[in-house]
């Protein structure tokens, strides 16, 4: 039989965690215009009802509804929680932070990703790699100059990293989950649960939907929908501490997404500070390519 080449699985993790990052990136600029007319709660149900429809239209026109099948039902209950904890924390952060001190403090997730991969997925992360990461940390500092300004309220800066907190451990447990699940029934529990516990908590204090804001509701799920697959597709095809560093181009795409749709002009800061995210990102690529080719020719050589 002919052996996978590993480095192949783990960049299409890496591809698709950087298209995941571009759809979060465009639901996230969503989120924040319509979390200031509803709770958190509320935003977050909202989110996950919409995404729901996306995910299931396809499931249904190929009459895969197999392909729902849930295993391991504790290990997604856990991520439901943690889900539902990460969307409120972020919503309600993102209703006082700007995108770019919203994504500064949340940008520490892949790091916590990779620190928290070694105790509970038993990896083992090379120091340069380590290095390269805390580079990647230093290149959003340079973006966001933090001695320069203040970063909003306390409560909701505490918000910002409670979220990095609940995605970093919300993410960890994909890769266990996608050995008895499929992608698509992964994010048919994340949505599933989530919305329905975010619904519970909504609904004492639920705002009627502005008619004008339905369209928005739709680009979020659809947003979020692709997102979610996207996402739950790279954690499972290579280890957090492959993937997860590359969370930092969001930070790229967010400014992005602010100078097309409202002119904002990227200062010297910010072009700087991309230069040395992206080349901590190139690093990261070229060092796990590097260690995968070595291990695959070592394997596929004669004894």
């Amino acid at each position: 039989m002919r052996r996978t080449h590993p480095a192949q699985e783990r960049m299409r993790g890496i591809t698709s965690m950087l298209s995941a990052v571009f759809f979060f990136a465009i639901m996230d600029s969503l989120l924040k215009r319509v979390s200031s007319h509803y709770g958190p709660f509320q935003v977050a149900s909202l989110r996950c009802g919409a995404s729901m429809l996306f995910l299931l239209m396809p499931v249904a026109w190929r009459g895969a509804w197999s392909s729902l099948r849930l295993n391991a039902i504790h290990l997604h209950l856990l991520r439901a929680a943690l889900g539902a904890g990460m969307l409120f924390t972020f919503i309600y952060a993102v209703r006082q932070l700007s995108m770019a001190q919203m994504y500064s403090i949340v940008l520490c997730a892949p790091l916590l990703m990779t620190a928290l991969s070694v105790p509970l997925l038993r990896e083992h992360v090379p120091a340069r790699r380590w290095v390269a990461i805390g580079v990647g940390l230093c290149g959003v500092l340079v973006i966001l100059q933090p001695g320069a300004s203040g970063f909003g309220s306390r409560i909701a800066v505490l918000s910002a990293a409670a979220s990095a907190v609940f995605y970093a451990l919300c993410s960890l447990t994909v890769r266990p989950l996608s050995r008895a699940n499929s992608n698509t029934s992964m994010v048919f529990s994340f949505l599933l649960f989530v919305g329905l516990i975010s619904l519970a908590l909504a609904l004492p204090g639920w705002s009627a939907i502005l008619a004008g804001d339905w369209p928005w509701i739709g680009a979020i799920g659809l947003s979020g929908a692709l997102g979610q697959s996207l996402l739950t597709k790279a954690f499972s095809r290579a280890p957090p501490s492959v993937v997860g560093p590359f969370e930092y181009t969001s930070l790229l795409w967010g400014f992005a997404i602010d100078w097309i749709f409202w002119s904002a002009v990227p200062t010297h800061a910010l072009l700087l500070g991309a230069a040395i995210v992206i080349t901590s990102g190139i690093y990261i690529i070229w060092d796990e390519r590097r260690l995968a080719d070595l291990a695959y020719s070592s394997a596929a050589s004669p004894p």
